[in-house]
């Protein structure tokens, strides 16, 4: 079984504690993102899990962990998502330097092939327009030389909540091209930047093919990648819980949705900043789900052979 941590939610940077927690007794209850009461346990414990993927876009706050996960003989990687967005995009991760730096740390201690650069999703607008993306682009790969193989890209999905919080900044003057039409020529730049610097360029749930310009489609939780790093022999299983254009192969999402706190207007996962507020701050570091309330807690069943501890750290002020 291969476990994400998590498209939902990015727990390296808010949940790493509960997350530890959770490996030291051995499992976590999730709910359904579809039905919040419908929860269910996932076991966690070394030989169940053939892998962990790790989502994040600031993966600081974990990186003292990583040694109990290696001496408890856990495989994990990083997806690993660093843009050079305007503020209004990206109001509360940390600066970009800071965000550069944690990327070359985290590379120097897993090595390169277990952090994955994310370069998504691409946005086009009058203030981030093609020019934009093809000068930060070959900007950071300059900065990300040597600490990763793989980048992957993607295009912004419009959902009607996304739709909603990018409109509310139109009114500020940022305008959105809903339809770009030169796509075909930036992805060609993006391709040509980086297979001249040594990166594999990957595209994530795209409809459009565009391997004829040197992208091909790519897979996330990428069993061929574990495989690969492990001498593993998982077999690729395509998510049905994903999107058609989705390759990753199936795994358990551990997250919630609605309780990030980046606040990116782009966010598919999170609908209402205000309800990730309040989830955080109800958050219970102690509880086998990231969240829920004492209704969800109520269904939880157990394993029966997993024996809960005192084994929970406090919670950081």
């Amino acid at each position: 079984m291969i476990i994400s941590a998590s498209r939902r939610t990015d727990i390296p940077a808010f949940y790493h504690r509960w997350f530890m927690n959770r490996i030291r007794v051995g499992w976590c209850a999730v709910p359904n993102p579809n039905n919040l009461h419908n929860v269910s346990t996932i076991d966690l414990s070394p030989s169940a899990v053939d892998a962990i993927v790790f989502w994040s876009k600031n993966p600081e706050p974990m990186m003292n962990d990583l040694q109990e996960l290696d001496e408890r003989g856990y495989r994990y990687y990083f997806q690993f998502t660093l843009n050079a967005y305007p503020a209004f995009f990206e109001p509360n991760v940390p600066g970009l330097a800071s965000r550069i730096s944690t990327f070359r740390k985290l590379s120097e201690q897993l090595g390169i092939s277990r952090v994955i650069w994310r370069y998504d999703p691409i946005i086009i607008s009058n203030l981030t327009p093609e020019e934009f993306h093809i000068n930060q682009f070959a900007a950071l790969v300059q900065q990300l030389k040597g600490s990763t193989r793989r980048v992957i890209v993607s295009l912004v999905d419009l959902y009607s909540h996304t739709e909603r919080r990018l409109a509310s900044l139109e009114v500020d003057g940022l305008e959105i091209e809903r339809h770009p039409k030169n796509i075909i020529k930036l992805m060609a730049n993006l391709a040509e930047i980086a297979h001249s610097n040594g990166l594999e360029i990957c595209s994530c749930s795209e409809v459009e093919d565009y391997a004829p310009i040197g992208i091909l489609p790519g897979q996330c939780i990428d069993a061929k990648l574990i495989n690969s790093i492990w001498s593993l022999h998982l077999k690729y299983i395509k998510d049905p819980g994903q999107r058609p254009a989705c390759l990753c192969t199936v795994g358990k999402d551990i997250g919630v949705n609605d309780s990030c706190i980046h606040g990116c207007t782009y966010c598919y996962s999170t609908r209402s900043y205000s309800v990730a507020e309040n989830r955080f701050k109800e958050h219970d570091v102690n509880s086998p789900l990231l969240w829920g309330n004492s209704e969800m807690k109520n269904k939880i069943v157990p394993p029966p052979q997993k024996q809960q501890g005192n084994l929970f750290l406090p919670l950081e002020e």
